[in-house]
């Protein structure tokens, strides 16, 4: 089976809130589980291709910090 990850996260968030968008990924946070990682990373690929430069370096910023400290730990 060929499923095509972007078009099914999109689907599914298509007709969701603010809140319930927040939800979905707060949930994918929380759960640690890695089926959900694809699914954020669509979530996180809409995000930056609707960016202007000084979002993008601030994205990259934080994911800098981020990873910072979580590796420090």
């Amino acid at each position: 089976m060929d499923i095509d990850v972007r078009k099914a996260v999109i689907a599914n968030m298509k007709n969701n809130n603010t809140e319930q968008m927040e939800q979905t990924i707060l949930d994918a946070i929380e759960k640690e589980e890695e089926k959900t990682l694809p699914g954020l990373g669509v979530l996180f690929e809409l995000i930056w291709e609707s960016s202007e430069k000084q979002q993008k370096e601030e994205m990259v910023h934080a994911l800098e910090q981020g990873v910072e400290t979580a590796t420090s730990s």
